[in-house]
């Protein structure tokens, strides 16, 4: 009996599977991790080096007029940045412009992912025409609203209010007139469609069951879409705005095509451009570089928080 106890024993001992090396263990990671070192590698030296190079300048005294008096100036740069008239006059116009672009996208983006998400003919048409402007080249639709719509003489604008009221129309200079609002609509134009896209997928997610068992108990449209709609669109609304965000506050095309930076339409990355290119002052437009990028780190810190709470939601 006990022999057979021990026989049992054994050949248990024997079935069960060993448990592998670190070293096998280590070179399997390895070997799953191998066929992404290329790409690594690549965004090191696209991303990385740059920036590291940048922060190093930001530190430094260098302006290409006075070669001889380069080294080492500490936060004067950034002291620099934060004190320069122009430059605070650059943040806040980044602020109204991100600010501006991204709230009345959002609320058009979502006023159109409602309309696209019911069933009507030819809805794949409308959706795919709705994302046009959004894949164009930011300076070739820069450049279309400055010459195609917003021009004096023969743009778009001007030629409907004259088609409408006569020849005794107004015609504005609309850039002239109204500089930093000639920008902003023109962004706006270009991402409501990405704001649609990614309002019209959270629309899409909605369990409907739950939706039509409300509209069974007597629930308004109105009612549904303020206590139900919109509580599910939270998160997709957040991480629309976010994303957007990050890409509105380095936007240089639409300022630098449409108004040159006149007019008190100069942001961050026109600034850092003149800084660059017109003074040849490295360090304080490093300096003024970093303090975008950070700006950037903080706002896509917010948006990953918001990607992966979407994430626990879907996996519930």
């Amino acid at each position: 009996m006990s022999s057979a106890v021990e026989n049992g024993a054994t050949t248990s001992t024997q079935q069960q599977p060993k448990k592998p090396s670190k070293a096998l263990a280590r070179s399997g990671a390895w070997a799953r991790r191998a066929p992404l070192l290329p790409a690594l590698v690549f965004m090191i030296i696209v991303t990385q080096i740059p920036f590291v190079a940048t922060l190093v300048i930001s530190f430094m005294h260098w302006n290409a007029y006075y070669p001889n008096d380069r080294g080492f100036a500490g936060v004067d740069n950034f002291k620099s940045v934060l004190t320069d008239v122009d430059a605070r006059s650059a943040i806040l116009v980044t602020i109204a412009l991100t600010v501006g672009v991204v709230l009345v996208s959002l609320v058009l983006g979502l006023a159109v992912a409602l309309l696209l998400d019911r069933k009507f003919r030819g809805r794949s048409v409308a959706r795919t025409l709705m994302i046009t402007p959004f894949l164009i080249v930011p300076v070739a639709a820069a450049l279309l609203w400055k010459h195609a719509l917003y021009n004096a003489q023969y743009g778009l604008f001007n030629g409907v209010l004259k088609w409408i009221l006569g020849d005794s129309a107004p015609q504005p200079d609309w850039i002239s007139d109204h500089p930093l609002i000639a920008i902003i609509v023109s962004l706006v134009w270009q991402w409501t469609p990405f704001m649609m896209l990614i309002l019209l997928a959270g629309l899409q997610s909605r369990p409907m069951d739950v939706v039509e068992a409300a509209r069974i108990d007597g629930a308004s449209s109105w009612q549904i879409f303020t206590n139900m709609t919109l509580p599910h669109l939270r998160q997709y609304i957040e991480l629309s705005g976010l994303l957007g965000a990050i890409y509105i506050v380095q936007n240089f095309d639409s300022v630098f095509t449409i108004t040159s930076g006149g007019l008190g339409t100069a942001n961050l990355p026109y600034y850092i451009y003149q800084t660059f290119y017109s003074a040849h002052d490295y360090g304080t437009a490093s300096a003024a570089g970093v303090i975008v990028v950070i700006g950037t780190i903080i706002i896509a810190t917010f948006a990953l928080r918001t990607v992966l709470s979407l994430f626990r939601e879907e996996t519930r």
